[in-house]
Parts: structure tokens; sequence; C-alpha cells
């Protein structure tokens, strides 16, 4: 047989497209072409495969091989499609049985040795492969996250001469079986945060409700230290949140079994471009916003961000996706992150300190501040002041509130929000708010007063009353109060001030 047909997969955004891998032998001289649209990747693989089949004792054909990855009009890359070539050029060379083929799709880097090397985005593709009715044949080192999704078949191999031996019926493949996976996420705990009842309180209502928190205080007064503790008290992700987090991380090829179902925090540098913080490239990959997804993005020394990468997050924090456009392709992203920022209150940090040792003018402490956008401020459910710690409070012994104890508040409060409307108060809409969030007489009309006073925007108006049924729902609360309301509002005046 001169003609072999083999199906692999491609990675277009989240979603991972059937590629159909041809192979064709032809009288002629000898040569190897690759067509389809491949990137350099692939097409480097020419020379891993020829390698890869020498020393794994097959014969190359001295023939005209033409290589067609289809569809030709969606751009390959990265070294997946080694494996499914060579397969193919042992098919269409009589080496290899090739009515075994369609059962399976294949996905594989070879080393030169024939040995398959880890890929990325291998659940996305095992879960479409899945969904299509074929089984999966992949690298062993992928085959733990392949695992992860239900009723697939996953087929490891260690080398080009095992998945051979598999089709062939020598020696068959062992399915890998669905691991459970029952070992508690370990988060550092708020225990060990010392004072800041105010900031614990705020993260507390932040991680209830799924809401966007700033902190604002001098150096050292433990903002980073109260970010990383978050996802510790952030309710469980359910499996559905876990897969979909899993397979972010495994299209940027850093998923480990070990994170399964653990919130990720992601804290890049304020010296990260836009494309690293929402994602791109030529062929687009996920950004940290992304790769935050179900999990926190904490951006830390705020202001130090270029305006331009802070001004990407707007869309995303409304929508939780982020759609990537180039000339060739589009892809769509979840980014549905929870957003915590820290900055200091000036540009020596100390504005406000006891120490006073502040020298700042109120011009340069302005323009510090206005560095970050008055629109993004206004999409930030809670901006809240972190001050400096009491000598007192500095030199006791930790012996707060452990994060357990927090997050079993959270865990009702999330789930009175489940059960009412079935997700997170931080992603009501404007009708979903008029139904849910109205306060009581009293509380209208200190929102009234608040609106004139703290000059709120329509966005802002919505955000208290989000913050303020959060608070509601911690408290057990059916309706929103005036004490609701008055606690919420207390969480926007930093940038008021």
């Amino acid at each position: 047989m001169s003609l072999a047909v083999v199906y692999s997969r491609a990675l277009a955004g989240m979603e991972a497209p059937l590629v159909t891998v041809e192979v064709h032998l032809s009288n002629g001289l000898p040569s190897f072409n690759l067509v389809g649209l491949p990137e350099i990747e692939v097409r480097e693989s020419k020379d891993r495969v020829r390698s890869a089949l020498l020393n794994a004792q097959f014969e190359f054909p001295a023939r005209r091989i033409t290589v067609n990855l289809a569809p030709a009009d969606l751009p390959k890359e990265s070294g997946r499609f080694d494996l499914p070539i060579a397969l193919g050029i042992l098919a269409a060379s009589g080496q290899i049985p090739a009515n075994a083929l369609d059962r399976y799709e294949f996905a594989g880097e070879l080393a030169l040795t024939g040995a398959l090397r880890r890929i990325r985005g291998a659940l996305a593709m095992t879960y479409k492969a899945s969904r299509d009715g074929r089984a999966f044949i992949l690298p062993v080192e992928n085959a733990a996250e392949a695992a992860l999704v239900e009723q697939a078949a996953v087929y490891p191999a260690d080398s080009l001469l095992e998945v051979c031996a598999h089709l062939t019926g020598r020696q068959a493949l062992t399915r890998r079986q669905e691991t459970p996976l029952n070992g508690a996420p370990s988060y550092p705990d708020f225990s060990e945060v010392k004072g800041q009842a105010h900031a614990k309180r705020a993260l507390e209502i932040a991680a209830a409700g799924a809401h966007s928190i700033l902190m604002a205080g001098p150096p050292g007064t433990g903002k980073s230290m109260l970010a990383s503790r978050l996802p510790g008290i952030l309710p469980a992700m359910t499996e559905e949140q876990a897969l979909e987090s899993a397979a972010i991380q495994s299209l940027s090829g850093g998923f480990g079994i070990e994170a399964w179902k653990q919130r990720v925090i992601r804290s890049p540098h304020h010296s990260a471009s836009s494309p690293a913080l929402v994602g791109g490239g030529g062929n687009p990959r996920p950004g940290e916003i992304s790769l935050a997804h179900h999990g926190v993005l904490f951006l830390d020394e705020l202001p130090e961000f270029d305006r331009k990468v802070l001004e990407a997050l707007r869309e995303p924090l409304e929508s939780g996706r982020i759609t990537i456009s180039r000339a060739a392709c589009q892809a769509e992203f979840p980014a549905r992150f929870q957003l915590v920022a820290a900055m200091n209150p000036c540009p020596c940090g100390y504005l406000g300190h006891a120490n006073g040792k502040c020298r700042c003018t109120p011009d340069q402490v302005a323009r510090y501040r206005n560095k970050i956008s008055g629109p993004l401020l206004d999409r930030i459910d809670l901006q809240i002041e972190v001050p400096a710690l009491p000598e007192a409070d500095l030199t006791r012994q930790a012996v707060g509130e452990s994060s357990a104890a927090i997050r079993a508040r959270v865990e009702v409060a999330y789930h009175r929000q489940l059960e009412r409307q079935g997700k997170a108060n931080a992603e009501l809409g404007t009708r979903e708010i008029d139904a849910l969030c109205q306060p009581d007489a009293a509380g209208a009309a200190l929102l009234q007063l608040a609106i004139g006073r703290l000059n709120l925007s329509a966005r802002g108006y919505h955000r208290v009353l989000k913050v303020a049924r959060t608070i509601a729902d911690l408290t057990g609360a059916e309706n929103i109060g005036s004490g609701h309301i008055a606690e919420a509002i207390q969480y926007r005046r930093f940038t008021q001030s």
C-alpha cells in the first residue's frame, strides 16, 4: 500500500481540531515533502522522523514521500506530529498494518533514538479524541493528565517501537486508568498573618463572591502575604472547573498531576508585556489571565505595570474570556480569574505612615495613582488600605483565625449563591442585580447618599450592590440591609481619598 491515513490533533486556542495525516509514497527521486501549512517545528520533523525510523531498525523508504496535514488552511505547530508522520510512512511502505490506524489518534515528539517525548495540550486533544470515539496514543509523560478525561481510552507509550508492537499485535499497550486523586490541596495559612483584621475580612468577602480586590499600603505591611493565602480560602473546585484549569495549564506545557484541583496563583512581574498578560503569538497561546483561570491573578506594584498592559484587563474582567485575533487565525481563551492587586499609597510608599518620612507632594501622589485609569479602578470591587502594623501587633505571636475556619464560612456563602442564581455574585448581570440585590429602605437611602458623596458611576453602584449581596450571604441574611450596604461602601473609599 502506498497511501496511509493517520489521525492526530492540532491546537487552536482551547480547541483541538482533527488533523488528518496523509502519507503517500510514489516513484521518483527520493525526497520528503511536507504540505498543509506546517510551522518550522513541523518542517523539522523530517529529520527527526528519518533518524528515529533508522535507529529503531526500520527501513526508511528511498522513494518520493509526500505528507499532507489536512485541513490545509489550519496552521500546524510543535513536534506532536512526529509520531503520526512516522507511523504513516511505516504503514504506506507496508512495514506495519494500516487497518488498525483508524481506531486511534496519535501525538508525540520523537527523539532521534525513537523515544517519545512530552507534548503540550494533551488534555485538550484527549478530550476531543474521546468525543469522536477514538483511543489516544501518546507519550508516557502525558498519560496522567490525559487520563483525567472521563471515559477516555488512553494508551501511553515510551517509544515508536512500543506503538508499532501494539499496532502489529505483538505486545499490546496497557490502557491508562483514571487515578483517583484525593489529596487535599496545601496552601499557606491565614493564621500566620499578624493583625490586619480589616484586610482579612475584605479577602473573605472577595473569596465568597469571587470579587476582585486592590490593597494599598506601605511596604512590608503584608499585602503579598495576604494575597498568597487567598487560594486557601476559596471554595473547592468542581470537576468541571478543575478540568478547565488543567486544560489551560496543559496548553502551556506546565500542568503537573500533583496540581489537580488546586487553585492556581499567578504573579507576573510588572515588566510583563501585554501579550504575556492576555496571551498572543503567531499561533496564539494563553497569557497570565488565562493561566489563572479559576484561580488568582496577583499583580504586585500595580502602578509599575505599563498602562497599556493594564488597560488590556478591562474587557476580560467583565466577560471572563479573551479573544486574540491574528491575520491568519483567531483564538478564544477562558479568563475567569480573581484579580488581587497591591500598590503603595505614594511613590516612596510611606504616605500616612507613622514614621512621617514621606516627602511626596500632592502632585506626585496624584500622578502616581493616576497611572491606574479610572475605568480599570471602577472594575475592582473592593479597594482597601492595609496600614502598617502597630508595634504591639508586630511583636505578638500570630494567633489569627485559620484558613480552614474562614473557608468553611466562604463555602456556605458560595453555595447559597449557587442555589439562588447558579453563579458567584461577581458574575451577576444588570438584570440579575436588579432582581437579587435590592436593599431595604434604610440601605437604599444610605446608598443614595453614597452615590452623591463618592461620585459613584453606574458600574460602581452595581459593584457596591454585588459586594453587599455577598456580605449578606456571609451572614446568612435573605435581604440586604443598611449594615451590609455600609460595609460595602467602605470598601470603595480608597480611590475617593
